[in-house]
């Protein structure tokens, strides 16, 4: 049986600390993961979950998105997989008698990772204005009171739809049809947090905004950077595909401000050699970087290349330069006016080193750069990214095998939902499709981003929110803004699988609608469903939870949806009963509506007596709700590269999807041709004083979720308000190891931002750089500090200063 869930939080004035680690995973990172999966469902329960995850009858991991190989090991997940499966299949319990013990200025009194720790939620729940407790509320009062909020506002852009990347593509493309039903495009998701600045650079440069390469080119790779990444905490089960490039021959630097337990050496828990004999060694050469000298290192890369050219003249690919790409001379003239003294004040890297950097790419035959959040989140991402682009043009690293880029995404499915319709800024072709198929038209006045989201809640421009899965609250910057922009809303309303601080700090009125999770079994319309998703290398899968739900209670996602579609555009059974590509569904529609209380005959207006608007998507929500296979038709007319969706994904397939850089070399940009471009050389200017903050994950945690307030790799025990900063600044700026400090951030608005109480820990960082955990330091990051051309903040590039605490 499950411990209970903790009664209080941890308390964090016995932080302690270890030795760094040098080698990451073995059989540590096995004995932790099964001590979570033991406390959160016990030991049998463990087992039948785990062996089921990322299987091809299984259901597919609810932690990141990096890919699987066609051929499956019996155990196909990484501690931090096996910890977020444990999370949800977890069998404590968020009753309807939590919520009566606990009032909401309670809950509020407590963090992240307690609140986390209380277990599944059961039940519906709703939050009136000026109540101290949510009370219970039937489904179809729950939807009905949406809805009805919804139909009072008094223009559709005053609602606000978020997405995190867990939601099925079923799921995503039904939220954005209701949306876009409803008449806005406000459709914020967790990418514009994250890796917005790759796709704006990579549609912009290749035409598509994706990755090029696939889980065999990884292997096949001559040469990998991963650059601004973290692959042993946040991809753990990419070590695995890193050692199998270095078992072929590949290179591997590490570019990173921090050293990495997991790029020096990974012991594979699944092999002897892992076990027995010290792993294997990975990274080749450790870069360690300045925060936001990315751009600087590509730069240098390229420059060293066309220096190289110019003396023996077969360095670069000049077949591929002239028949695939534009702008060569421009960037070629760019590179000769950069100066090294510049490259090497913005990287921090002595000139020779950066030049035996770009030899390595120089000797490759085949490069790969990946990367993360590290390049994504700085003012300058957008131009870093085109840089990385330009390197890999030199050499024709584009559509071949072993070659490409690599943005490593985190959600499970945050890719998928972009490619579904969660954007803001959709494309014609996307909304006349859409159109044609459900017989609307969409609005195409593009929408709020996230950070426009907030903006328009904080300024009273917004009155409904709704999110599906995520943390909105504690995964956005700026926290303060973002809690008071919240309590700003009418109605906030969040489908969740477990309680988190989006619950507690709510609109005037709330509602919780507690939904199935991957690891559960979906059984609708007589059957038992599937959905799908889209990993970080194009390829889409089913996914099939097998697990008893924690409550009967529950719907899945793509029930909510559908509910609130035939509330709110009313059904259209008769005139459109199937997808225009998918044949009839011989499955008898069952609602399975719960039974409403005897209490609550009242809650909620009638749904009958919604107006129904003529210009709405036409659909009979009621047989998608029971069928998702007619979903997937639908999704098939609509969007390119899903023909015979539901045929391509039986039996645990997996397809690709199309990329023209890497199928054919054909890309999609304005001008036909992969683009190189010129982008002044920007980086970070650190005041006397200060230090610039990048904020991160800890090892116990993914994204907002925190498995516990353990950092093993990075040696930190018991806590989690520490800021890591380089001994010399420690004494620089005034103060020793261990002391307790306030964190203010300084930004161009005078508006003072303070995270308080964090202990100062010494730790390899470059010379003026510091780091800390969010989301406890998301309220250093300026909401209006955000990258160029993408909109993402900057969460990597803060200006900090250290406050001794009662100063």
């Amino acid at each position: 049986m499950a411990k209970r869930p903790p009664a209080q939080d941890i308390d964090e004035t016995k932080l302690h600390f270890t030795e760094t680690k040098k080698v990451a995973v073995g059989v540590p990172a096995v004995l932790h993961a099964l001590k979570i999966s033991n406390d959160q469902m016990g030991i049998v329960r463990s087992v039948e979950t785990l062996m089921r995850v990322n299987q091809k009858d299984g259901f597919d991991c609810p932690g990141c998105a990096w890919p699987e190989e066609d051929k499956r090991h019996i155990a196909e997940f990484c501690e931090n997989g096996a910890k977020a499966v444990a999370e949800e299949a977890t069998i404590r319990r968020v009753t309807p008698e939590f919520f009566a013990e606990h009032s909401i200025d309670e809950l509020r009194g407590h963090d992240d990772w307690w609140l986390g720790q209380q277990g599944r939620l059961t039940h519906p729940m709703i939050l009136e204005e000026g109540a101290t407790h949510y009370r219970p509320i039937s489904w179809d009062g729950a939807l009905s009171e949406v809805a009805g909020a919804l139909r009072g506002l008094d223009d559709p852009d005053e609602a606000i739809f978020y997405t995190s990347g867990r939601t099925s593509n079923e799921a995503a493309f039904l939220y954005q049809l209701l949306v876009r039903g409803l008449g806005t495009n406000n459709l914020p998701d967790c990418s514009n947090m994250c890796h917005e600045s790759s796709g704006s650079a990579l549609t912009e440069t290749i035409g598509i905004g994706k990755g090029t390469v696939s889980i065999e080119d990884i292997h096949k790779a001559d040469l990998l950077i991963v650059a601004g990444q973290n692959p042993g905490t946040n991809h753990p089960r990419m070590l695995s595909a890193l050692e199998k490039a270095k078992q072929n021959g590949a290179k591997i630097i590490a570019v990173n401000p921090l050293p990495e337990a997991g790029l020096m050496r990974f012991e594979n828990p699944q092999t002897v050699r892992g076990v027995a004999f010290g792993g294997t060694k990975l990274a080749d050469r450790f870069v360690q970087i300045r925060l936001g000298g990315d751009q600087a290192l590509f730069q240098a890369i390229g420059k060293h290349l066309l220096e190289a050219q110019a003396r023996t003249g077969d360095v670069l690919d000049q077949d591929f330069i002239a028949a695939h790409t534009s702008g060569f001379e421009a960037y070629r003239q760019a590179m000769a006016d950069v100066s090294w003294a510049d490259l090497v004040t913005a990287t921090g890297i002595p000139e020779n080193d950066l030049r035996e950097v770009g030899e390595a790419v120089r000797a490759s035959n085949a490069t790969i750069v990946c990367w993360a959040m590290g390049l994504t989140q700085h003012k300058h991402s957008v131009a870093t990214l085109r840089d990385v682009v330009n390197v890999l043009l030199l050499q024709g690293d584009m559509g071949k095998p072993g070659a490409g880029v690599c943005p490593v995404r985190g959600h499970s499915n945050v890719q998928g939902d972009r490619t579904m319709g969660i954007y803001e800024k959709p494309s014609e072709q996307f909304l006349d499709a859409l159109d044609a198929e459900f017989g609307f038209a969409s609005p195409r006045e593009h929408g709020h981003d996230t950070v426009a989201a907030i903006r328009a809640m904080r300024d009273g421009r917004a009155r409904f929110f709704m999110g599906m899965g995520g943390n909105f609250v504690s995964a956005t910057p700026d926290t303060a803004v973002v809690e008071a922009a919240m309590t700003n809303m009418a109605l906030t309303v969040q489908v969740s699988t477990k309680l988190n601080r989006s619950h507690v700090v709510t609109g005037r009125r709330a509602i919780i609608l507690p939904t199935l999770g991957r690891t559960d079994r979906d059984r609708r319309g007589g059957r038992e469903q599937r959905v799908s998703v889209e990993d970080s290398m194009g390829a889409v899968h089913s996914s099939r939870g097998r697990l008893s739900p924690p409550s009967e209670e529950l719907l899945s996602e793509v029930a909510i949806v559908s509910r609130l579609c035939g509330l709110l555009f009313g059904s259209d059974a008769a005139a459109r009963p199937t997808p225009s590509s998918a044949a009839p569904s011989a499955v008898e529609v069952d609602l399975g509506h719960p039974q409403r209380r005897a209490d609550e005959e009242a809650d909620g207006p009638d749904p009958a007596g919604l107006q129904h608007p003529a210009n709405v998507p036409r659909a009979d929500w009621a047989a998608l709700e029971a069928d998702y296979s007619l979903i997937r038709g639908h999704i098939a007319a609509v969007i390119p590269g899903f023909e015979d969706y539901d045929q391509r994904i039986d039996k645990g397939r997996t397809f690709f999807l199309p990329n023209g850089p890497r199928d054919e070399r054909r890309f999609a940009t304005e001008d036909g041709r992969a683009r190189f471009t010129v982008n002044e050389l920007e980086y970070p200017h650190i005041p006397s004083g200060r230090l610039l903050l990048q904020t991160l994950r800890s090892h116990d945690q993914y994204n907002t979720t925190i498995y516990g307030k353990d950092d093993r790799y990075r040696g930190i025990h018991g806590g989690r308000r520490v800021v890591l900063v380089n001994v010399d600044d420690i004494e620089q700026v005034g103060f020793a190891e261990g002391d307790i400090v306030d964190l203010v951030s300084e930004w161009r608005d005078g508006v003072e931002r303070r995270a308080e109480e964090f202990r100062i820990v010494a730790y390899s960082t470059p010379r003026g750089n510091a780091a800390a955990y969010y989301p406890e330091t998301n309220v250093l990051v300026p909401l209006d500090s955000t990258a160029d051309v993408s909109g993402t903040p900057t969460s990597k590039s803060v200006v900090i200063r250290l406050e001794r605490r009662g100063a």
